[in-house]
């Protein structure tokens, strides 16, 4: 098993160091330019659009709000890869990688509202929601359904069943940590893997309006749990606060040593678990944002934008504050979730082990329930609408499987191979958005005219130049949805598509 380990771990370095890294920062970079850094100039707008009301899907039946929508998303980005994937790149790669890991924050913003947004423009009605995502966009807008299948396929497995062993694996690793040596045992981890499959079918089986409710409950206040635990940590060493700074800044740079550690590692250890964490550019987010119900799609790719600031700058952040300021010994540390329980605890005391714990099972619980979302609705997309049924039903057993499995088992593998999926989803996904982005810019233009005029910017299609890419499949933009219903005004303006 150390040599599968190995070996994939040897595929992943040159793998990410050709292709994904490279691909990741040319095309983000390139997105901030063609939207002249869009996710800098309407931060203001992302704190509007998270907080409007959605519209009625069908009579009686409210659809997804724009902030339901973004807590999806955020169930599975803030998680295990905030805590042990963060805690890992800072044992492997040094403080340096933190700052790797914001510059991807940022530049990936800009990735990340261009696929929400695209997920927003191609979405289809289904009965409760809406449903959507690079799937979506890449066979109705692009007509390459070959390739939509296959990235369906693979976020069906890779969040489906590889990500969610490793969330499970880390709420099992965090109670035993809790516990104490000796205390978290098979017989302890195979209880905890029941418990949390059964709780796992009750939700999956609710449908999309019980997920978005749960994570819409369970995400802000632990993530609000931990950023304030993190704020007591860094009062309690605020006089180390300037030191951990210059540290980060300089070991970004090459400018100190770390375990002999080079600047490439420490680059490509920050871009990989930034990847992990916020999924900018990864194809999985777009199928959240989706679901919601807004008057324009730039809102939905504007609030996802947020989510990727939201964790990295902060959440992760915090992480990685809670382990530089503890000044633990990173050179003999594998890092994950034990590092920051025990940076933790040389904060505050023990009983920050088990707080984390209790923080930690519901943020890693609440990706669990994330990530069965981006498969389900990747399953509906490749069984159709009439077959979907037994589908999911399968679907949702293997889940429940994976999630006991993990947490009974070790899963070195799984993390190498959760990397190995990351990057072969980005790549689908970001070879797909290149062709598309310029129909994502047009729609920003759109927001713009609309935004200048005083207005709440409302989408129609019939607005768009009838050659522009997908114009047909924009079905869910013909004005049914009651709010994008408009007034002569929105009628008057020119979009000035010639130019």
């Amino acid at each position: 098993m150390d040599f599968v380990v190995e070996a994939v771990e040897v595929f992943n370095t040159l793998f990410w160091k050709w292709w994904v890294v490279p691909l990741l920062i040319f095309s983000g970079l390139g997105y901030c330019i063609v939207t002249a850094l869009v996710q800098i100039r309407f931060v203001p707008d992302m704190f509007r659009s998270v907080v409007e009301k959605p519209s009625e899907i069908s009579e009686g039946t409210k659809g997804i709000s724009a902030f339901k929508a973004f807590t999806m998303s955020a169930a599975s980005r803030v998680g295990t890869g905030n805590v042990a994937g963060v805690a890992l790149a800072v044992a492997t790669g040094g403080p340096g990688a933190v700052f790797w890991m914001w510059c991807l924050a940022i530049v990936g913003g800009a990735t990340s509202f261009i696929e929400s947004t695209l997920a927003q423009v191609y979405k289809v009605r289904d009965k409760d929601s809406y449903r959507g995502g690079p799937a979506y966009y890449m066979s109705r807008a692009l007509g390459w359904r070959p390739l939509a299948v296959l990235f369906a396929v693979i976020i069906c497995v890779t969040y489906g069943f590889v990500f969610n062993a490793v969330q499970s694996n880390s709420i099992s690793a965090a109670v035993s940590t809790s516990l104490g040596e000796g205390a978290g045992g098979a017989n302890t981890n195979a209880i905890i893997g029941l418990v949390l499959a059964a709780i796992t079918l009750v939700i999956v089986f609710g449908g999309v309006q019980r997920i978005a409710s749960f994570t819409q409950t369970v995400v802000p206040l632990m993530a609000v749990l931990y950023i304030v635990l993190a704020f007591v940590v860094i009062g309690l060493n605020v006089d180390k606060v300037p030191g951990m700074v210059v540290d980060i800044v300089a070991h970004a740079f090459g400018l100190r040593e770390f375990a002999g550690a080079a600047l490439g590692t420490v680059f490509i250890q920050g871009v990989r678990r930034g990847l992990f964490s916020n999924e900018a550019g990864m194809g999985s987010v777009p199928n959240a944002a989706a679901t919601a119900s807004v008057s324009h799609p730039v809102k939905q790719g504007l609030i996802q934008t947020l989510g990727v600031y939201f964790d990295t700058l902060v959440v992760c952040s915090m992480t990685a504050f809670i382990i530089l300021l503890a000044g633990q010994d990173l050179h003999n540390s594998e890092g994950g979730m034990e590092l920051t329980q025990t940076s933790l605890a040389a904060s505050v005391g023990q009983w920050g082990i088990h707080f984390l714990t209790f923080i930690i099972i519901f943020l890693a619980y609440s990706s669990i329930i994330g990530n069965y979302y981006y498969g389900e609705s990747n399953i509906e997309y490749l069984a159709g609408p009439r077959r979907s049924k037994r589908w999911l039903t399968a679907f949702r057993l293997l889940v429940a499987l994976c999630v006991f499995g993990g947490a009974i088992g070790s899963v070195p593998l799984v993390w190498a191979l959760a990397d190995v999926f990351s990057g072969v989803m980005a790549s689908i996904n970001l070879i797909a958005l290149i062709p598309l982005s310029g129909v994502a810019v047009a729609v920003l233009r759109h927001y713009a005219v609309q935004r200048r005029a005083g207005l709440n910017p409302v989408f129609h299609r019939d607005d768009m130049p009838r050659s522009i890419r997908g114009w047909k499949y924009m079905q869910s933009w013909d004005g049914q949805d009651p709010l994008t219903h408009r007034d002569a005004r929105y009628e008057e303006l020119d979009y000035q598509w010639h130019k």
